[in-house]
């Protein structure tokens, strides 16, 4: 979630129509976009730190396994100071904990995506290339970008079927809730909020019944950016943080096991393919 000056100026237009109908409150929310824009900026510029390589320690042998990463800039890693914190390699050094195997990560997401970009991103793949599973994160600029959510939803479908077929295993982090960025004035805030919530559900619904798993980000590690925001932000407080990556990766390994078929009991949030 990215290209944050221009996002908020068109989430404040987008959520100006739901709720606040007026001219009066669409020009409150106009102001409350520019606030948050200039609150927010753009210090951590527009590119992730590359944290693709093979994630183990000496002791682990065998085959890699296969990790692919899509999405938005929370996907990449945006915010991070350190390759090693990004999200995908957090997610990999867990799994890599866990299996007592290599792990090869493969970042395919782009900071500023919509959900729309998924088909490129997959399209960028080199030729025969096959994940063994694959996370994806995305929607926080679908929700900025006033993207319909039956069209979000469509977009996140067809890369599901799309990887499902190919035998790579899916985990969807759902859409984070945008009521937990505090540099964005209410009731801008709520709006967004409420708009995020709404995307989420529709994630889960569309991954479930294609053979995917689903994890609410907004329920699983939400609350611990609305309580600790100084700890799980960083510089921008938009983006998270290294303990914020960590806390996000956390949260997606065990579905992430249990899609490669190691048995795991799911915490709540989590949601297997519905049978």
């Amino acid at each position: 979630m990215s290209r944050t000056r221009k996002a908020l100026v068109g989430a404040g237009v987008a959520l100006a129509g739901i709720g606040v109908t007026t001219g009066g409150g669409r020009e409150l929310l106009r102001r409350q976009a520019a606030i948050a824009r200039a609150r927010i900026g753009k210090p951590l510029g527009e590119q992730a730190l590359p944290a693709d390589k093979t994630w183990k320690r000496k002791s682990y042998a065998g085959a890699p396994l296969e990790l692919l990463v899509l999405g938005d800039s929370i996907a990449a890693g945006l915010g991070a100071e350190r390759p090693k914190d990004t999200l995908g390699a957090r997610i990999a050094r867990g799994l890599a904990r866990e299996l007592h195997r290599p792990v090869r990560l493969r970042t395919a997401a782009v900071v500023g995506s919509e959900t729309s970009a998924l088909a490129g991103q997959l399209d960028g793949l080199p030729d025969g290339y096959l994940a063994d599973v694959a996370v994806i994160v995305v929607g926080g600029n679908d929700v900025t970008h006033r993207v319909p959510v039956a069209t979000s939803a469509a977009q996140l479908e067809e890369a599901v079927v799309r990887l499902r077929a190919q035998g790579t295993e899916v985990v969807v982090g759902t859409c984070p809730d945008l009521g937990a960025l505090r540099p964005v004035p209410q009731p801008l805030r709520s709006l967004g909020s409420r708009m995020s919530r709404q995307l989420a559900t529709a994630q889960a619904e569309v991954a479930v019944r294609n053979g995917a798993h689903a994890v609410s980000l907004a329920r699983v590690v939400g609350p611990f950016f609305i309580t600790n925001p100084d700890e799980m932000f960083s510089l921008d407080r938009f983006h998270p943080s290294a303990l914020g990556y960590k806390r996000t990766a956390k949260a997606l390994v065990p579905s992430v096991l249990l899609a490669l078929g190691h048995a795991v009991d799911l915490p709540f949030g989590h949601h297997p393919p519905r049978s």
